[in-house]
């Protein structure tokens, strides 16, 4: 198996076996999980925390799926949310829980819940 240090080095190679057009997003991924992985950030914190933001088809859940699957060995290691479900200001609890003093503040949001 590639080791982590071959996986980081060519990171970016391997982001766009998979992802095509998307060269500055991949860049700055790479550039991102590399910083995270060779202990130039804080150990305590996350590898990183993206968003990826434009119209269908563009590469946004493909590049997720990439980097999981290089980082982790499988492309399904990555927590995906469609915002479009989120349109109403009032659904928001459904990401993040509702409220405390609503009904259902105790079951937490689907992002949450999932983290």
């Amino acid at each position: 198996t590639e080791s982590e240090s071959e996986k980081l080095l060519h990171l970016e190679d391997i982001l766009h076996k998979r992802v095509i057009g998307q060269n500055e997003a991949v860049k700055s991924i790479a550039r991102a999980v590399r910083r995270a992985r060779v202990g130039i950030k804080d150990p305590n914190r996350p590898i990183g925390s993206f968003i990826f933001l434009g119209p269908t088809g563009v590469g946004k859940t493909e590049l997720s799926k990439a980097l999981a699957e290089a980082m982790f060995g499988n492309e399904n290691s990555i927590i995906r949310v469609d915002m479009s479900e989120y349109m109403e200001s009032h659904s928001v609890a459904k990401l993040i829980g509702a409220p405390p003093g609503y009904i259902g503040h105790e079951d937490g949001g689907q992002l949450t819940e999932a983290v």
